[in-house]
């Protein structure tokens, strides 16, 4: 049984390693693969940043080209009314009078240092109204954008040529601006389910983010980390939109893409908990049906030796009363006394035994006094016990079987021949019992087996004495029993553990 036992749960163990191994190494390819489509993913989308990026700063540049364009038409209209003002009577101003006129599109105020109005050029009506006194100019000329040219009039007088930037430049930049800002959008928003971070030339402002969890970033110390943990693991993308407009674009892998790669950690520690659970049920059960085949059959025992134990006892009585030698009826009698004990220890397997306070010594005695009488004469027996009593808490019958399969395995360890010492240790909470042969002694590979169910080193025999000597010691006296030392061929020490009476 115990055989077909370790078969089955080691094929279950070798099939359970087999699909962990299999889950493990699938789940790996599908990861791999979402990685590497998630990268593919990022470098079309990198790619597009640049090409984005490239467009907006061309878009930029040509802006600018055209502000540089309409300060030169700014300069050529100054020059043009300053021309105009130091003609001549008899020069000819047509061209310059022309020239201003077709001017459709740069904003123009003509006026001396007092601010009195000479001359405007492509302002409505509503617009001359705010600037029609020299203070409300004054104030319009600080709030919006004008560039100043000094025109001499003549000799030490001047007047100021005011302009500022055409409408159409101003709704070109307009466009420009919404085009950053939906540059930027479009890289946090279409960014896959990636974490990114936007920021300036230093890397240390942030114009932008998405898929950020904010709430983790309290402050720009944490802010700072991420962006540098981003660069770590990827190089940023850097964008150039304008001398204003330069950055970075700080990305990482996705946060499913990260918990994906905690799966199989995960799928690890589920499969080992499963195998730790299934082993324990399997083991539990298996001791379970072990544990009911030990009682049914102790107590199937129990019941059949209760007849011929009956039929001994008459007989007993009857070869008194036919005046038999009483030194044989009394040999008899203590054998039928013998199996009356054994035929209790059977009958208390699966029972919770009645355990009592008991001499351990004399317990002891009285087991080798009549055990000694049935093993060879060249068996000797050492009992060396302390001399005050010492009390434990035991059941008296199953304890003496204990001792008896103790001392029948030095029995035959030493093949009929030698010396069985029995050794109490008082310590402060405990009693040490050690039961010590001078047998051929365990060999290191079979100390750990020897209490297992089935394991025997002898031809005849179940390997069931020590297992069953364990669990009496273990589970109804909550001691233990263990090798403490075998030397073969000299001495071999099986130590018995149990808690002291502490009434006692």
């Amino acid at each position: 049984m115990n055989t077909s036992y370790a078969k089955w749960k080691w094929i279950f163990f070798a099939v359970a390693l087999i699909v962990f191994t299999l889950t493990i190494w699938y789940s790996n390819i599908l990861i791999d693969n979402i990685a590497q489509d998630e990268r593919n993913k990022i470098k079309i989308w990198a790619n597009a940043i640049q090409r984005k990026a490239s467009l907006v700063k061309y878009t930029n540049e040509f802006f600018e080209k055209i502000q540089i364009e309409e300060q030169n038409k700014a300069k050529v209209m100054a020059k043009a009314f300053e021309r105009i003002n130091t003609a001549t009577p008899y020069e000819d101003i047509s061209f310059y009078t022309e020239l201003i006129s077709k001017e459709q599109t740069i904003p123009y105020i003509l006026a001396d240092k007092d601010g009195n109005i000479s001359a405007t050029k492509n302002l409505d009506k509503s617009y001359l109204a705010s600037i029609n006194t020299p203070q409300k100019l004054k104030k319009v000329l600080q709030e919006e954008n004008y560039d100043t040219i000094r025109i001499n009039y003549y000799k030490d007088f001047y007047i100021y040529l005011y302009y500022k930037e055409s409408h159409i430049y101003t709704q070109l930049r307009d466009v420009f601006n919404d085009l950053l800002v939906s540059f930027l959008t479009e890289i946090v928003e279409n960014s896959s389910n990636v974490p990114v971070i936007v920021t300036d030339s230093s890397k240390t402002k942030v114009i932008a983010f998405g898929n950020i969890d904010t709430s983790l970033l309290t402050t720009p110390l944490l802010w700072s980390e991420t962006i540098k943990t981003m660069e770590s693991e990827k190089k940023p993308i850097k964008i150039s939109l304008s001398a204003e407009h330069e950055g970075f674009v700080f990305y990482q892998e996705s946060y499913l893409l990260k918990r994906l790669r905690y799966f199989p950690i995960i799928q690890i520690i589920l499969v080992v908990i499963f195998f730790i659970v299934a082993y324990i049920l399997f083991s539990f059960a298996w001791h379970s049906e072990q544990n009911k085949v030990w009682v049914g059959m102790s107590k199937e025992t129990a019941h059949q030796l209760g007849t011929p134990l009956s039929s001994l006892m008459a007989w007993a009585e009857i070869l008194r009363s036919e005046n038999v030698n009483p030194e044989i009826i009394n040999e008899i009698e203590k054998d039928i006394t013998r199996l009356e004990v054994i035929t209790q220890r059977f009958s208390k397997i699966g029972s919770t035994p009645n355990l009592s306070d008991e001499n351990i010594q004399e317990v002891i005695c009285d087991f080798i006094e009549y055990f000694k009488n049935r093993t060879p004469d060249k068996i000797t027996f050492d009992l060396k016990f302390p001399k005050k009593p010492i009390y434990i808490h035991i059941n008296k019958y199953l304890f003496e079987w204990v001792i008896e399969n103790l001392c029948k395995n030095a029995v035959d360890a030493m093949n009929g021949e030698g010396v069985i010492t029995i050794l109490l240790i008082e310590e402060k909470k405990h009693v040490l019992i050690d039961v010590i042969d001078s047998g051929k002694g365990i060999n290191t590979k079979n100390q750990k087996n020897i209490f297992k169910p089935g394991f025997t080193t002898k031809n005849r025999g179940w390997g069931l004495g020590l297992t069953l000597t364990q669990r009496i010691i273990k589970n109804y006296h909550k001691g233990s029993i263990d090798v403490k030392t075998s030397i073969p061929n000299k001495e071999t020490i099986l130590r018995i553990k149990l808690k002291k009476n502490k009434k006692l």
